[in-house]
Order: structure tokens, then C-alpha cells, then sequence
């Protein structure tokens, strides 16, 4: 019983005396102010700033192709890339630009519809993936389509 009291104060000892280097003391400072400047500049992302993100074309006939360019700026603080844009159908096509936006600079989306097949009230929307804060910016679109007229059925055929 003795043996296991001595091994167990000598072990007790040991975890005591191995311990006794203070963390704080290997702290380089140098790294300190690397890491607070890098972290700062996470914070630092690109804002995609619309003049509007709504759009209504009016009323339209069925089979038109419309198009309409969304103007943006990037007002925040870092480079604004744009990685895809898609519509909320096949009937909705954006072209973007592929190269990055510098902050204070502006750009264009160019957004198109083809109402083919696509009759009455028709509400769309694109939604852009980006490099900002919130990493999905929409755009809507709305039209009138006018159906096509249809042909009556049974309708004498005139020679």
C-alpha cells in the first residue's frame, strides 16, 4: 500500500513540475498583427448595388423575345466575381461579366425572355451567385404575354 502511495505522490509530482512553462510566454507578437490584419479583411466583401431589380416589360405577344440590362456598381471593398446566373426557368438567359468588378466600378446583366410557349402573366427571376456577404443576389422580371390566336377546328378550309 505504501508503494502504490509513493508512485501515485511521485506521479502527482511529475504532472506539477511538467506543467510549469507559461503559455503566454510563446506568444510571437509578430504573428499577432499578421493574423488581426488578415482577419480584418475578411470582413472587407463586394456589394453588388442594383439602380433596380425589378423589371416589367408590359405587355408582350407570345413568342417575343425580350431583353433588359440590370446596371450594377460594386460598392463595397473588395473584387466582385460573379460565378453563374440562372434563370428561373429555360425560358430566362443572363449574360454577366466573366472578369472581376472592381470596388467603385460598374457592370452589366443582361437578362433575357422568350415567351414562346409562355402565355398570360409571367413572373421570372435570376438569381446570381457571388462572391458577397450574402452569396445570392435576385433579379425579377414580369410580362403580359399575349396568347398566340388559335386556329378553330372544324372551320371550313377556303380555296
Amino acid at each position: 500500500m505504501k508503494k502504490e502511495f509513493l508512485i501515485l505522490a511521485s506521479l502527482l509530482v511529475m504532472a506539477v513540475v511538467s506543467c510549469k512553462d507559461d503559455a503566454t510566454k510563446k506568444i510571437n507578437v509578430e504573428n499577432v498583427a499578421v493574423s488581426e490584419s488578415r482577419d480584418a479583411k475578411i470582413s472587407d466583401f463586394p456589394v453588388m448595388d442594383f439602380a433596380e431589380t425589378n423589371h416589367n416589360f408590359g405587355t408582350i405577344n407570345e413568342g417575343d423575345i425580350v431583353e433588359h440590362k440590370f446596371t450594377f456598381t460594386n460598392t463595397g471593398k473588395a473584387p466582385l466575381v460573379i460565378i453563374s446566373a440562372k434563370g428561373s426557368c429555360g425560358c430566362t438567359v443572363s449574360k454577366w461579366p466573366k472578369e472581376p468588378i472592381a470596388p467603385g466600378a460598374t457592370g452589366d446583366m443582361m437578362v433575357t425572355f422568350n415567351s414562346n410557349g409562355k402565355p398570360n402573366l409571367q413572373n421570372k427571376q435570376v438569381t446570381i451567385t457571388a462572391n458577397t456577404e450574402k452569396g445570392k443576389e435576385i433579379l425579377k422580371i414580369k410580362a403580359m404575354v399575349t396568347p398566340r390566336a388559335k386556329a378553330v377546328s372544324g372551320a371550313p378550309i377556303s380555296k
